[in-house]
């Protein structure tokens, strides 16, 4: 059985989609979920991953787990080892961040992976397509995107591939003890990004450059301060490590990853 932990969100809820399609067996796990969010089949579990208590129960009869977790969950101080110590002797697929590679986020969570699961299996995705989203408000009505640093391009990563990644590392053997890198097939910067927006919508969007600090007041209604500054850096300041398209989504799937525009088309309807 497979635990999908995040499974409302917008890597999760894919994951759940495509190992149910695949029959697997799967529990999916998060804070607000119902049979609704699920395939048929599916079974549903209400829990916070910072709270310890009840974890054995969510991860009970599981033999392999995709673990994510939230800005929200280290705002609320929740350890990764109680979580690793909770799945009992089951295999963890971790969803890190490429940040932990290049230095900009503390690699703690994928340590307490690495030393407590007897099978582990780490991705570290970069920037998502799906951040695009927080543009939809001021699309709808003003046919506008407002972003810091318009000219910089990084290979950010539809979230459907790291799904595709998960499920198949999941699945497959082969994966166990390696970390894999998550990047789209090419760099891309807002500014483009806001290009394709519009030509999947039928008309062209306005940008907007935003200074740093205007970013950095818009970012910190939703992320802790110390996800923003890093997000913040790696925007206005990636390194070569960041600015590289990576080969792992194309070396696990056998095929290139899909484009922004690509996503776009696909979620258009969120932005008319």
């Amino acid at each position: 059985m497979i635990v999908v932990t995040g499974a409302t969100g917008n890597v999760g809820r894919l994951l759940v989609e495509t190992l149910a399609a695949a029959g697997e067996e799967v529990t999916a796990v998060s804070r607000r979920i119902s049979a609704a969010d699920v395939p048929d089949g599916v079974r549903t579990v209400q829990a916070d991953l910072a709270r310890s208590d009840g974890l054995k129960q969510v991860f009970d009869g599981a033999d392999r787990i995709f673990l994510l977790t939230s800005g929200e969950f280290m705002a609320a101080g929740g350890d990764v080892a109680e979580i690793v110590a909770a799945a009992g002797g089951a295999g963890i697929v971790l969803l890190s961040s490429q940040g932990v590679g290049s230095g900009r986020h503390a690699p703690a969570f994928e340590e307490a992976v690495k030393a407590s699961s007897p099978e582990w299996t780490v991705l570290r995705p970069g920037g998502f397509a799906s951040n695009a989203f927080q543009w939809a408000p001021a699309i709808r009505a003003d046919r506008v995107v407002a972003a810091p640093f318009g000219d910089i391009a990084l290979p950010v990563i539809d979230p459907a591939d790291i799904a595709d990644v998960a499920a198949a590392v999941l699945r497959e053997p082969g994966h166990h003890g390696r970390t894999y890198v998550l990047t789209g097939p090419e760099p891309i910067s807002p500014r483009r990004q806001a290009a394709d927006l519009g030509e999947a919508l039928g008309e062209p969007l306005r940008f907007t450059e935003l200074s740093k600090d205007e970013a950095r007041a818009a970012m910190s209604e939703f992320m802790p301060p110390v996800v923003v500054e890093a997000t913040l850096s790696i925007l206005g300041a990636p390194t070569e490590d960041e600015l590289r398209v990576s080969p792992d989504v194309e070396k696990v799937l056998g095929r290139p990853g899909r484009t922004f525009a690509e996503w776009a088309a696909r979620n258009v309807a969120a932005f008319k």
